[in-house]
């Protein structure tokens, strides 16, 4: 009962929460049982088609259940300022679609071999691209990266769906039986949960986590962390003190959210995506003003 209660409280924000920035194209980039999922794509100022400019695919929180896909419209808006190409991604949840988590996961991976294979027709380096999200969007993100199955019939998966990075805002990326989602996932949750399938490939990630979160919690993250760096691997963990699921939400928390844009812009620089300083100051006021 609780932990539903936060997910309404999550599900409200996100409504609330949509930004006043607006992508420069949408396409679809898959068609399934009748439904056409789109990316929302902006570009970064005098971007050319045939630039190779890294790139970053987001995916918005909603519990698996719902959620919008303008949810990271100011965090693509941001890291389009910034030189990358962001991409918002549309994909199939329980209540629009009647779908389970696995279409979540299913789409996500579906959305990274699309735009890998058509990068030379946006302006995208097809090896520079990172995927994010927050919530059950973290988990969709980091299962691209982590999770061996969970592949759509019939999808070429000799087309890599691993992520270069992972930037992951309060992901719910521990399905097991003390993790998120358990109850809806317990058939499959072996080979569902991020946590519990982390491999010596994986890449740098970036969690971003209030220390209040009950959803993922901070020993969860701190597992996370640990295991990945016996396998060898960088796993940066950002803790925001008092801070609960969905912080980083504008109408949750304005300074955390812009300030999670830094961190993120921090993470991605030192990975060499993004150069020079953040501008977090300067898009902010750019945004206001609209």
């Amino acid at each position: 009962m609780k932990n539903s209660l936060v997910l309404f409280l999550v599900f409200a924000a996100l409504i609330r929460s949509f930004a006043s920035v607006e992508p420069n194209l949408k396409v679809v980039y898959k068609e399934v049982d009748g439904i056409k999922l789109s990316m929302d794509i902006f570009f970064p100022e005098n971007h050319k088609m045939n630039n190779q400019s890294p790139a970053i695919l987001f995916f918005h929180g909603g519990g698996w259940k719902g959620g919008g896909v303008a949810h990271f419209y100011n965090q693509a808006a941001y890291l389009a300022s910034r030189g990358m190409v962001a991409i918002s991604v549309q994909y199939r949840t329980e209540k629009p679609h009647g779908t389970t988590p696995i279409e979540c996961v299913k789409d996500g991976k579906s959305a990274m071999r699309w735009i890998k294979t058509h990068a030379s027709e946006y302006g995208i380096d097809p090896n520079r691209i990172v995927a994010g999200g927050g919530s059950a969007g973290g988990h969709v993100a980091a299962a691209m990266a982590t999770l061996e199955g969970f592949n759509e019939e019939g999808e070429d998966t000799s087309v890599s769906c691993v992520p270069k990075a992972l930037v992951l805002f309060n992901p719910v990326a521990n399905n097991g039986p003390n993790g998120y989602g358990f109850e809806r996932v317990h058939e499959y949750w072996e080979g569902f949960s991020p946590a519990h399938n982390l491999i010596k490939n994986a890449p740098p990630t970036l969690i971003m986590l209030g220390t209040k979160d009950k959803l993922f919690t901070v020993s969860q993250a701190q597992e996370y962390k640990q295991k990945m760096e016996v396998l060898g691997l960088r796993c940066d963990l950002i803790l925001y003190d008092d801070q609960d699921h969905a912080f980083f939400n504008i109408d949750m928390n304005k300074e955390l959210h812009f300030k999670t844009m830094e961190d993120a812009d921090v993470f991605l620089t030192s990975l060499g995506y993004l150069k020079g300083k953040p501008i977090v100051n300067k898009f902010r006021e750019s945004i206001n003003e609209k």
